[in-house]
C-alpha cells in the first residue's frame, strides 16, 4: 500500500491517502483481508469472523471506479464494515450466531446496513457474537468462543466480542455491536475501545435480530472516538419501521461531527458514581487505578468532579428490573416469524427443539419460554425501570451534571470458561440513557497479558445528549491516548 499505513488508521486518514493517490479501496480492502487471513484462524486465532464478503474486492474495485471518475460517493466511502451477525443483510447470511440460522440470508438489509450502503461503506464482514446475544463471553454454535486479543485466555466482553476482538486487531475500520444489557460497552471495555450506545429511539432496531425491544439498540464500536462519532451520524435518525425512532426526531443535531472538541471537557461537571466500584482491594485494584487516573485527568482538563455516594446496586437491577429475559421469548418470536417459509426455524421453541444451539444458552432460553411480557412481574419491572429512569435524572439535576462516569466493569473481562461478573452497563440498559465507553487504560502486565488486560471507563448522560457526551469522550481521549493495537496482532 505504498507509504499507507493500515494498522490503526481512521476513516479521515483512509480517505486522505485516497485523495493523494497513495491508497486505493482495493488496496485497503486486501489490507484487512490479509490480516484477518494472518491472524482469525492462525496465529492467536482470535477466532472472530463468521464469514466474509465474497464480492469484497468486486465491491472495491467498483468504488475505485466510481472514485476516479466522480470522486468520493458518500461520508463512508470505500469503508470496510463489520457487522455483528445479528444485523441482516440481503447478500450475507444471518444466524445470530446459531447453527439452527446457519446459511439463512434474509430478504433484506436492516435499517442501518442500507444507511451504511448509502453512505458509500463496503460490509466486509459478519462477526461473532454470544449467540443469540444472550449473554457477555461470545462464544456460538456457528462460530465457537473467539478470543481477547490482549489476553487470549480471556474473552472479548460480550454480546458483541466478535466486532471487539476484530476491530481491535483492526481487521476492518469500523463495527456495528447491539447492545441489551453491556454489549457495545462491554466488548469496547475489553479490546480498548470506543463504544456508544445510544439513547433508546435515535438508531432503528429494523432488521436486528431483537432479545428485548424494551432494551435493544445497537451502536458503533470503534477505535477512535471520532471515528465512531462519524459511524452515528449515518446510522441515526427516524425510521417507519422502528416507531421508538419517532422519539428522535427534532432531538439529534445536524451532524454529531462538530462536537469532536478537543477541549470538551472544560467545565463539564461530571459525577463519580461511587457505588459502581469494586470494594474487593485485590480483585478490583486494576479497574479502580485506570478508571481513578481517568477522572484526574478529566479534572486536569477542566472538568469539575462531583462525588456522587447514592447507593445505586448494579446487580439488583440486572437481576430484578432488567426485563431481557422476559422480553426474549415474545420479541425473538416476533423475528423469527416474520422470517419466510425458507427459514429453517420460526420460533424459539423450534430452535430449542433443532438442538442447534451452543447448550451454554440452553439455561436461559428455557428460562424465557416460561417468562413473558405483560405479567405481573413484568409489570413490576416497568415500574421500578421508570423509578430508576427518574433516580438517575433527580441525580444529574440536584448536583447540576453534565455526565456520569464509572468502570464499566469492576472486575477484568473474564477468562474463558468463566461467566461476566460486576458489568455496570445495565443503568443505561434499563434507564435507556445513552453512554460511551471510552479506554482508560491497562491492567497491571503479565505472561499472558503483556501490555495488561485494556479497561473501560463508561459516560452516561441524560436522553438524547449524545453530543454532550461526545465532547466529554473526545476531550478524555485526546487527553490520555490509550488506545494501543494489540500485541497478538502486530503489523503485517
Amino acid at each position: 500500500m505504498k507509504s499507507f499505513v493500515l494498522e490503526e488508521a481512521t476513516i479521515a486518514q483512509v480517505h486522505k491517502a485516497m485523495e493523494e493517490g497513495t491508497l486505493t479501496c482495493r488496496e485497503l480492502v486486501e489490507g484487512y483481508l490479509a490480516r484477518i487471513e494472518a491472524y482469525d484462524q492462525k496465529g492467536p486465532k482470535l477466532n472472530s469472523v463468521i464469514c466474509i464478503n465474497e464480492k469484497a474486492l468486486e465491491e472495491a474495485d467498483e468504488f475505485d471506479r466510481k472514485f476516479k471518475e466522480n470522486g468520493f460517493v458518500g461520508p463512508l466511502h470505500g469503508i470496510p464494515v463489520l457487522l455483528k451477525d445479528n444485523v441482516d443483510t440481503a447478500d450475507m447470511p444471518t444466524t445470530a450466531g446459531s447453527s439452527s440460522l446457519e446459511g439463512f440470508i434474509p430478504e433484506d438489509d436492516a435499517f442501518i446496513t442500507t444507511k451504511f450502503r448509502e453512505a458509500g461503506a463496503l460490509i466486509l464482514a459478519k462477526v461473532n457474537l454470544h449467540e443469540f446475544a444472550i449473554w457477555g463471553e461470545t462464544i456460538s454454535s456457528i462460530l465457537g468462543q473467539t478470543l481477547n486479543p490482549y489476553d487470549l485466555t480471556r474473552t472479548p466482553g460480550g454480546s458483541s466480542g466478535g466486532t471487539g476482538a476484530a476491530i481491535s486487531a483492526n481487521f476492518g475500520m469500523v463495527g456495528i455491536g447491539t447492545d441489551t444489557i453491556n454489549s457495545v460497552r462491554s466488548p469496547s471495555s475489553a479490546n480498548n475501545l470506543v463504544g456508544i450506545r445510544p439513547t433508546i429511539g435515535l438508531v432503528s432496531r429494523d432488521g436486528v435480530v431483537p432479545y428485548s425491544f424494551t432494551q435493544d439498540t445497537a451502536g458503533p464500536i470503534c477505535r477512535t472516538v471520532e471515528d465512531a462519532v462519524r459511524v452515528l451520524d449515518i446510522i441515526a435518525g427516524y425510521d417507519k419501521a422502528d416507531n421508538e425512532t419517532a422519539w428522535s426526531v427534532g432531538r439529534r443535531p445536524e451532524s454529531y461531527i462538530s462536537h469532536l472538541k478537543e477541549d470538551g471537557l472544560k467545565g463539564k461537571r461530571i459525577g463519580v458514581l461511587e457505588s459502581f466500584f469494586g470494594k474487593d482491594e485485590e480483585l478490583h485494584m486494576d479497574t479502580t487505578r485506570a478508571v481513578k487516573a481517568g477522572i484526574k485527568a478529566m479534572e486536569e482538563k477542566g472538568a469539575i468532579i462531583v462525588p456522587i455516594m447514592e447507593e445505586i446496586d448494579s446487580e439488583y437491577l440486572v437481576k430484578n428490573v432488567s426485563v431481557h429475559l422476559h422480553d426474549l421469548k415474545d420479541h425473538l418470536n416476533i423475528y423469527l416469524g416474520q422470517l419466510p417459509e425458507r427459514a429453517p426455524v420460526h420460533t424459539v421453541e423450534e430452535v430449542l427443539e433443532s438442538g442447534k444451539y451452543h447448550p451454554g444458552i440452553e439455561e436461559n432460553l428455557q428460562k424465557a419460554m416460561a417468562l413473558s411480557t405483560g405479567t405481573p412481574e413484568y409489570n413490576k419491572r416497568l415500574v421500578e425501570r421508570q423509578e430508576v429512569r427518574t433516580t438517575v435524572m433527580k441525580l444529574m439535576a440536584d448536583n447540576n451534571l453534565d455526565a456520569m462516569v464509572y468502570p464499566h466493569q469492576k472486575q477484568l473481562v473474564c477468562k474463558t470458561g468463566s461467566s461476566q461478573n460486576e458489568r455496570n452497563g445495565v443503568l443505561g440498559s434499563v434507564s435507556g440513557f445513552p453512554s460511551i465507553c471510552v479506554p482508560a487504560g491497562f491492567s497491571t502486565p503479565s505472561d499472558v497479558a503483556p501490555i495488561g488486560v485494556p479497561v473501560g471507563m463508561e459516560i452516561l448522560g441524560r436522553p438524547f445528549t449524545e453530543e454532550k457526551l461526545i465532547e466529554i469522550a473526545y476531550g478524555f481521549e485526546q487527553a490520555t491516548k490509550n488506545r494501543t493495537l494489540p500485541p497478538t496482532t502486530p503489523k503485517l
